[in-house]
């Protein structure tokens, strides 16, 4: 069966229940987009506000996304997804209740469309960091595809049954459908008996757990090219989000069913597509060229619509922009995730959100007003012609960072242990009160491998970045150039101990490249400071 590999995770009975539940969760919130972007279009039907929907569901997500990853590795995991989804259940509840008294006006609707776009930047992280717990790594790419698909599905099912429950019943009953459909999810959630991970070394800090994200993500070239070409791609795709509702009441004199069959339509292509996705990737053998040929395709499926005065072409623009968004977001996911290891992985992907949520949010602002300035179809055309455009500037940015070589462990930096300190450093230590430790490795290096030593060192460096450091430099000797220092800062003993944990292979195996070239009798020498405050006499 071709499409076996695509279901392999749900052989795992945990995941299968939380995908399941994240199912009806996805379906209720496009539910909820489709009435509040149809609501929005009777309480004030300018292209402007109707984007501001879009950009109050997606503007959280941008602003929340680093410290939600941060408290999502913080804290017990399980209990915090619990949290965000209780607090989603009650906001759609009171928007239910406002809608079906009448006492909800434009800018009310989209304050708590914004309250929504909170509870979901808390769960995005948190959720995404999740998958890795649910299924080994032989399944963790086919999961995140199934995610992907299991989105995209609801994005199918959800705008057309919002459609219809908003002819049937009124907005009012899509926002309360959204609020039931949430409490399947905290019932899965409850149910899930996630094991507490052993913790040697005490939690971090929530701020210092920001800042060690932000150190791991400005150090990673991986998440730089996954994170720029995700900017390039929602930051014009945002256009369709923002002037949907408005082409089909406007260009295509449709009403709410219609609006909710064209984002059926785009999440039936991207159903369609997440099937033979795996295929098509194995076939292009980069996930930067399947990037680029999405974001081409979508470029004119955007452009298509734009020139849509009929429902089958603009439904044929959907479905082909629908295969184009899980080809580039399943993608650019993956390859964020791949680059994130365990510690950091929900603040990493926190980062990665807010980026692209911030390019959708934005651009849902700036396409609604050139919709409101120029008309719909120059605002669509120009959406599809740049991002076009935008994917071949940045196409140079590969999401496939090169193997690393091998490297020979014996030739690793020695790490000390905690018990090599004596009994008051030793409780000052374990107390957290260290203050900054100033760490530096001396190097004997042949002056013919000068030039390879600094290549190494140049990686070397986004390692100790990545593992939590606050600065880095490297030092060679004037009159004995065969003589180099390296030296680097973490804020305490805790975190100098924490950048064993957070080693990958791939950086061990730099810094063993960076050790072969030592030319000393042993290993480079290692040693480590405490910073210490003199005190005046």
């Amino acid at each position: 069966m071709p499409t076996a590999g695509v279901f392999a995770p749900l052989r795992h009975p945990t995941f299968r229940m939380l995908w399941m539940a994240s199912l009806a969760s996805n379906v209720g919130l496009w539910v909820q987009n489709t009435g509040a972007g149809w609501l929005m279009t009777s309480l004030a039907p300018s292209p402007l506000m109707v984007s501001l929907v879009q950009a109050a569901t997606m503007l959280p997500v941008f602003l929340f996304a680093l410290p939600a990853g941060a408290l999502a590795d913080i804290l017990d995991r399980r209990l915090y997804l619990i949290a965000a989804q209780g607090w989603i259940t009650l906001v759609a509840l009171l928007l239910a209740a406002l809608t079906a008294t009448g006492g909800l006006g434009p800018w009310g609707l989209i304050a708590l469309t914004f309250a929504i776009g909170v509870g979901q930047a808390a769960n995005f992280p948190a959720w995404a960091a999740t998958t890795p717990e649910l299924v080994p790594r032989e399944d963790l790419v086919g999961a995140i595809a199934l995610n992907g698909i299991g989105f995209n599905l609801a994005r199918a099912v959800g705008p057309a049954l919002g459609g219809f429950v908003i002819a049937a019943l009124g907005v009012a009953a899509a926002f309360a459908l959204n609020a039931v459909t949430f409490l399947a999810l905290i019932a899965a959630l409850l149910a899930w008996r996630r094991p507490r991970p052993s913790a040697v070394l005490p939690k971090e800090h929530f701020l210092g757990a920001m800042r060690a994200g932000v150190r791991f993500v400005a150090a990673s070239p991986p998440m730089h090219a996954a994170i720029l070409r995700a900017c390039a791609f929602f930051f014009f795709t945002a256009a369709v989000w923002a002037l949907l509702p408005l082409v089909v009441r406007e260009r295509l004199g449709l009403g709410p069913d219609a609006f909710g069959l064209m984002l059926a339509a785009m999440g039936l292509g991207s159903v369609a597509t997440g099937f033979v996705l795996p295929r098509i990737g194995a076939r292009l053998r980069e996930r930067g060229r399947t990037v680029f040929a999405a974001s081409l395709l979508s470029g004119a499926a955007v452009a298509l619509l734009g020139l849509a005065t009929h429902w089958v072409p603009a439904a044929l623009a959907m479905v082909v922009f629908g295969a184009a968004w899980i080809g580039a977001a399943s993608t650019l996911q993956t390859a964020a995730q791949l680059a994130s290891p365990a510690w950091v992985r929900a603040r990493a992907i926190g980062i990665y959100q807010l980026s692209f949520f911030g390019a959708l949010a934005l651009g849902s602002v700036l396409w609604g007003w050139v919709g409101s300035a120029f008309g719909l179809p120059l605002a669509l055309g120009a959406a599809g012609v740049l991002g076009a455009a935008a994917a071949v500037a940045v196409r140079g940015w590969r999401l496939d960072p090169a193997p690393a070589a091998g490297g020979s462990d014996a030739l690793a930096v020695p790490m000390p242990r905690p018990e090599d300190a004596d009994a008051e450093l030793a409780r000052l230590l374990a107390a957290g009160r260290s203050g900054r430790v100033l760490e530096v490795v001396r190097y004997r290096i042949d002056p013919a491998d000068r030039a390879a030593f600094l290549r190494a060192m140049a990686e070397v460096r986004r390692v100790r970045q990545r593992g939590g450091a606050l600065l880095w430099r490297l030092y060679e000797d004037i009159a004995h150039p065969e003589r180099w220092v390296e030296l680097w800062a973490v804020e305490s003993w805790t975190e100098h101990l924490r950048e064993a944990d957070r080693m990958t292979e791939e950086d061990r195996a730099t810094l063993a490249r960076a050790a072969a070239l030592h030319r000393g009798d042993g290993p480079p020498e290692a040693a480590r400071y405490l910073n210490v405050v003199p005190e005046e006499g």
